[in-house]
């Protein structure tokens, strides 16, 4: 069901809508010729990092090792528009609150420093050398350097954010939150507290060497466009790639390469998602714990054939435990919670049982939950089953 202003998007997501909002991006920002110049530079061996995500770089970069996101990124830094101080001084804190993040954004950049004045609720202009003194005071006054915390977010360059922490470690701390710590802060707790390493396993390379890729609560082509080649790539190559979320995400299903020339000219559209599962918001546990008990089925039909008994007995402890667990589990508990059938549940099971390789991906849809970091260590369960961890074309990302 959609609201009365809204539609089904029907073209494959890339292609001309994304290469034209692109370019109606890098038009708006009121300095196209600094965009242009920025972009291809973007992600190239002596350029800089993308700020628009996290996804890594190819071995082999293109001229335009760029994505829509990061059109809209580097625009928005190289924009022309400025927040004056004359703006500030227009405008109370109290009346920006109101505004939307839209229309924050969209003001431009700031021009010099400024500090809030709480007398007269508004942002005033200070120089450079007040507003070093204040931070060295500030800093000097402390007893101890870990009473402070340094915090950047992914709006901040790689590089900048590297002499960020290089300026936090030299003055005495360690303590760096970003914002990883809002997005996958049950990622590394689940992580840490099954494999001792809060951080995902794979490379970009192993995408290119797995059999079956799962997608689960992510959304790639709104979040980090760039993997969407990578699972084009797989898909092309035979790769089962089975989504799990509850919304239909366009860039999951179709996909069409704005810098694949024959495949814009032609209209010609990749398919995404071999598998499309949409589970209950939050029932991800439940559709994990469905899939485990397939698992352990077809263990049992065929001993040796489906559980990586080796890599089980030297790298891993509990395996009687959870299976104890999967055990107890009542079909009628798993379809009511995950809004399944044992029948879709089962061919996302499939997948795995036959794959040899399996890479298992994961974002805030399963992060951002009471019981994340539980789905997560099922994930990773799942992972440690069939010995996909340590190999290529295996692992948690």
């Amino acid at each position: 069901m959609t609201e009365k202003n809204e539609k089904p998007y029907e073209p494959a997501a890339g292609g001309w809508g994304g290469l034209n909002n692109s370019m109606k991006k890098v038009f708006q920002g009121g300095d196209a010729t600094a965009t242009f110049k920025a972009l291809f530079q973007v992600n190239q061996p002596k350029g800089f990092d993308c700020p628009g995500c996290a996804w890594p770089d190819p071995a082999d970069t293109s001229i335009a090792e760029f994505c829509e996101n990061g059109v809209k990124a580097v625009a928005a830094e190289t924009t022309g528009r400025r927040v004056t101080p004359e703006f500030m001084a227009k405008h109370s804190v109290s009346g920006l609150i109101k505004e939307s993040d839209f229309y924050i954004e969209d003001q431009g950049r700031l021009t010099e420093p400024l500090r809030y004045n709480s007398e007269t609720d508004h942002y005033e202009r200070i120089s450079w050398e007040q507003a070093f003194s204040v931070i060295g005071d500030k800093l000097n006054s402390l007893a101890s350097p870990n009473e402070a915390v340094f915090y950047t977010s992914g709006r901040t360059s790689n590089e900048a954010a590297f002499l960020y922490q290089l300026f936090g470690r030299r003055y005495g701390t360690n303590n760096f939150p970003d914002c990883s710590n809002m997005c996958h802060e049950s990622s590394g707790s689940a992580l840490g507290q099954t494999i001792g390493v809060g951080k995902g396993t794979v490379l970009l390379e192993d995408f290119q060497k797995a059999d079956a890729i799962f997608v689960i609560g992510q959304n790639p082509g709104t979040n980090h466009p760039r993997m969407l080649t990578e699972l084009q790539h797989a898909r092309k190559r035979g790769a089962a790639i089975v989504s799990i979320n509850p919304l239909v995400e366009r860039g999951l299903e179709e996909f069409m390469h704005p810098q694949d020339i024959p495949a814009m000219l032609t209209g010609k559209r990749s398919p995404i998602s071999s598998h499309y599962l949409q589970p209950l918001i939050g029932g991800d546990l439940a559709v994990l714990k469905g899939m485990m008990k397939f698992v352990f089925a077809a263990e049992e039909a065929n001993p040796g054939a489906v559980l990586d008994r080796g890599f089980i007995d030297q790298h891993t402890e509990g395996l009687e435990a959870l299976k104890k667990d999967i055990e107890s589990t009542l079909w009628e508990d798993v379809e009511r919670e995950s809004g399944l059938s044992q029948a879709e549940i089962k061919s996302a099971a499939d997948v795995y049982i036959n794959a040899r390789s399996v890479i298992v991906c994961w974002a805030m849809g399963l992060t951002q939950h009471k019981h994340a970091v539980p789905t997560i260590q099922y994930v990773v369960n799942l992972l440690l089953l069939g010995g996909h961890l340590g190999r290529p074309g295996a692992g948690a990302c």
